[in-house]
């Protein structure tokens, strides 16, 4: 009983933000927050929205996989915060954009922009309801079954929250509540290390050792290229999967679309891009501890390393205050990520699809409509209840990010023209042939394709862009991109 009115407590102080939040809103307020937010609240609030519950469970369980090589890929993550800052926030805010595909239609043409925004959303809903079904899954099996509360009852509720305190104000709610929910996550990551910590009969400065001299602290992996877990790749693949997840998603960059001027988001950009090796350390750091205090207790290893984490809270024995912070902590980073999904589903539907950016009738009703599509979508994959067919869901959404890719790589690094009619075949056909290109290699080499498929898939989105261009056909919009002093920036 204690978990749950924790619970709810903490949706409770959600509401209280959204009723502070709220004041006079209009679509404005929803879609940008009237271009008013603080660029260090966006920047430590996006930390948690950029961490989902599947990470907070994920990550702890990687080094017994992996060791802490992860952090090879957020070294990457800096350099693509940097791109994302340096190259695509000046375009955005030149334009004055409310949605980031509206570039493709400046830029391309209209079946270009279409394209893009569909993309999106094809990606997001589908991608966003898998992740949400799997933490409502993980408190479900580790939590709430204790109290006999049917799963339907937990999607519903939960969704429901959501909705609730997003939505009148939108993205002006979530860059303070993800404040919040940022706080608490980390509040709760780090009382459950000194929890371990205890458990384990170390102070400080023992654990820092044991943590330094367990042999899953290994980061780097330079030897073998075939490796995942190679350097070269996961940093690589560190610099473009922030470039295409983050700089050319419409729901990570919105937040950041909110601050007054490009300077400030760019520092917002900046500033939590540097957070992410510090934040991603504690949740490695706390997966060896767990795995010490395994070996020490004699307990087995779970198969599945995602079950790291939620075996020692479930059991209790650790006390029964890791619970309540477990259930805390997924519940605060499964939230920051979820509202900010079903808010930019909604700015994308409302401008990019319908193009009726003022209709407040049509925004609210597509809220609500989205928060129900996310409750059918959990619901049927309690129904499917199959590892394979989710898995098959979440490899799809990684391909239909590498068209996102090569059509904004197009966009701003050529001034070649495009045939319009072309795109969505060529942005289809290029995951297709990703699909086949990766069955392929693994079937003849065995080699197996990790992040740097997206970079495949840009590609081949980028050649087919190119070929299909008009011959000596340039396109005549030319976007100069200034700073604040109509200073020309170069990319």
């Amino acid at each position: 009983m204690t978990i749950i009115l924790t619970i709810l407590a903490y949706f409770g102080i959600l509401l209280i933000f959204s009723r502070a939040t709220s004041g006079k809103s209009n679509n404005d307020t929803f879609y940008r927050a009237n271009r008013r937010s603080p660029w260090y609240m966006v920047a430590f609030g996006m930390v948690g929205a950029s961490i989902s519950g599947i990470t907070f469970v994920s990550v702890p369980g990687m080094v017994l996989t992996s060791d802490m090589s992860y952090l090879q890929m957020c070294i990457g993550f800096i350099f693509g915060y940097f791109a994302v800052a340096f190259v695509l926030l000046p375009i955005y805010y030149k334009l004055n954009l409310t949605t980031i595909y509206s570039y493709l239609e400046y830029r391309m043409g209209k079946k270009s922009y279409k394209t893009g925004a569909s993309f999106f959303i094809l990606s997001k809903l589908t991608g966003a309801a898998v992740r949400f079904y799997v933490v409502c899954f993980i408190l479900q099996r580790f939590v709430l079954d204790a109290f006999g509360i049917p799963f339907a009852v937990t999607v519903v509720v939960m969704v429901g929250l959501i909705w609730l305190y997003t939505h009148k104000s939108g993205v002006k709610t979530l860059v303070w509540t993800d404040t919040f929910q940022t706080l608490c996550m980390f509040a709760a990551l780090i009382l459950m290390i000194f929890q371990v910590m205890n458990a384990l009969h170390y102070d400080m400065g023992q654990a820092v050792d044991a943590i330094i001299a367990d042999k899953r602290s290994n980061i780097f992996v330079w030897s073998d290229f075939i490796s995942r877990q190679n350097f070269v790749k996961q940093f690589l693949s560190g610099i473009f999967v922030v470039i295409v997840m983050t700089g050319l998603d419409q729901d990570m960059m919105q937040k950041n679309l909110t601050c007054k001027s490009l300077h400030e988001a760019q520092k917002d950009m900046c500033s939590y891009g540097f957070a992410f090796i510090p934040a991603n350390l504690l949740f490695l750091s706390l997966g060896i501890l767990l795995a010490q205090l395994a070996n020490s207790w004699h307990i087995a290893l779970p198969t599945m390393t995602d079950d790291l984490l939620p075996m020692f809270a479930a059991s209790g024995k650790i006390g029964p205050v890791i619970v309540i912070l477990f259930s805390i902590g997924i519940v605060a980073a499964s939230f920051s990520s979820a509202d900010s999904s079903m808010t930019a589903l909604t700015t994308c539907w409302c401008i990019d699809i319908m193009e009726q950016k003022d209709n407040e009738k049509l925004r609210k009703y597509t809220h609500f409509f989205i928060a129900l599509i996310f409750v059918i979508f959990i619901l049927l994959f309690r129904i499917i209840n199959s590892t394979s067919v989710l898995d098959a869901i979440y490899t799809l959404c990684s391909y239909t990010y590498g068209p996102l890719l090569g059509l904004f790589a197009y966009g701003i690094f050529t001034h070649r023209g495009v045939n319009d009619n072309y795109v969505p075949y060529i942005a289809i056909g290029s995951p297709v042939i990703c699909g086949i290109i990766d069955y392929t290699t693994r079937y003849l080499t065995g080699y197996q394709f990790g992040y740097e498929l997206l970079l495949l898939n840009g590609g081949i989105t980028f050649l087919g862009l190119w070929l299909s261009a008009p011959a000596n056909r340039y396109h005549k919009f030319q976007l100069k991109v200034t700073d604040e002093n109509d200073r020309p920036i170069g990319f």
